[in-house]
């Protein structure tokens, strides 16, 4: 209940927020809010909870490419990334292979896959409280996702929470 509440917070910050201009923008922010929020609630199922969190990426997702600003710099972005996302994601996966838990490895890479695009998505849209926030998330699951399966980082739960809540809120802002 208390991890839900700082949700219900930053979901009507960004409801209020989303008044004006287009509304395209703000139906999918706020669709992938809510789908994070249900992410929160379900999250002790792992994989239901991981798929309510990919679904709210997807949102974010359609919502930061459908304010494409090309610029080289902000696309060449996508090397960092996806060597981020490898790494981490060939970590995970062979973490997970080794402790016998091979039925979490499609839908973890799935996860570290949108996350990952999800978070350059946002940069190439230029929007800078869009790009912290996602930036943010993917730092906040990385924490999660190592400490929960390849060893345990110091203060954990605090980073995690920090980044995640900062993230959601960053997000909500580019309202």
């Amino acid at each position: 209940v208390f991890k839900l509440i700082p949700m219900a917070l930053i979901l009507l910050y960004a409801y209020l927020g989303s008044f004006g201009g287009r509304r395209r923008y703000p139906a999918l922010v706020l669709s992938g809010l809510l789908f994070c929020a249900v992410g929160d609630g379900t999250l002790r199922w792992f994989v239901v909870g991981l798929s309510a969190f990919l679904i709210g990426h997807l949102f974010y997702m359609s919502a930061f490419f459908g304010r494409w600003r090309f610029s080289r710099l902000r696309f060449a972005t996508i090397v960092p990334i996806a060597v981020f996302a490898f790494l981490m994601g060939s970590k995970l996966i062979s973490t997970l292979a080794a402790d016998g838990k091979t039925e979490l490895i499609v839908p973890v890479a799935a996860y570290v896959a949108v996350i990952s695009l999800m978070a350059w998505s946002a940069i190439m849209s230029g929007n800078r409280l869009a790009i912290a926030g996602s930036l943010l998330f993917m730092l906040s699951d990385s924490i999660l996702s190592w400490n929960m399966f390849v060893s345990d980082v110091a203060y954990s739960g605090y980073w995690i929470m920090l980044t995640y809540y900062a993230a959601q809120f960053l997000i909500a802002g580019s309202l």
